[in-house]
């Protein structure tokens, strides 16, 4: 006879749920991030603009690096934590889905060694694999919306040989008004918070 739990019948549906509502309330459905990502890319395709692409290149992976810092203080600003609780197994996938993107990095480089523009639309296809997971992690499923975006994006700039600062600004575009998207349907179903 199996052994009942001292605190009942464990529903891991219920539990994954639990997971999912903390990490939406600590990052506001991951929305600033989103946009802080959009803005790295809007600056990156400033540096295009006015230096080079190349420089471009180092504008968006230091940029990158910050994403996550500077996201926690604008998440602070507005009065959320920018964090999730400890112990939420989610913000583990969150993290391996991070690592995952890293180890991606130097083939966007080896990209960038033949043309420039390849490795922004690299990085859109790996920024996009990493944002399914998202779904996961969120319980949203707008973030496969997202993937596919700019994963489409990344092949037809590919495809019509879209230069740098073209790229860029798409990946902007993108991330900048679905963040927006994600940071007003999270004011709209926590407006007490």
């Amino acid at each position: 006879m199996a052994e009942k739990s001292l605190n009942g019948p464990i529903n891991m549906n219920d539990t994954l749920v639990q997971f999912q509502t903390d990490m939406r309330r600590g990052y506001a459905n991951g929305s600033i991030g989103i946009i802080v990502s959009g803005l790295t890319w809007l600056i990156s395709a400033i540096v295009t603009y006015q230096y080079s692409a190349s420089q471009a290149v180092w504008t968006l992976l230091i940029g990158g690096v910050i994403i996550h810092p500077v996201s926690v203080l604008l998440y602070k600003t507005i009065g959320l934590s920018g964090n999730h609780t400890k112990g939420n197994p989610l913000g583990n996938l969150g993290m391996e889905g991070t690592v995952f993107m890293i180890m991606c990095l130097p083939i966007a480089f080896g990209l960038s060694l033949q043309h420039t523009q390849w490795f922004f639309q690299g990085m859109l296809l790996i920024i996009g694999g990493r944002y399914l997971t998202f779904s996961s992690i969120y319980g949203i499923k707008p973030y496969w919306i997202l993937g596919a975006i700019l994963g489409i994006a990344a092949y037809l700039l590919f495809k019509n040989n879209v230069q740098s600062f073209g790229t860029l600004l798409t990946g902007a575009l993108i991330e900048i008004l679905f963040g927006l998207f994600m940071f007003i349907s999270f004011r709209r179903n926590n407006k007490n918070i």
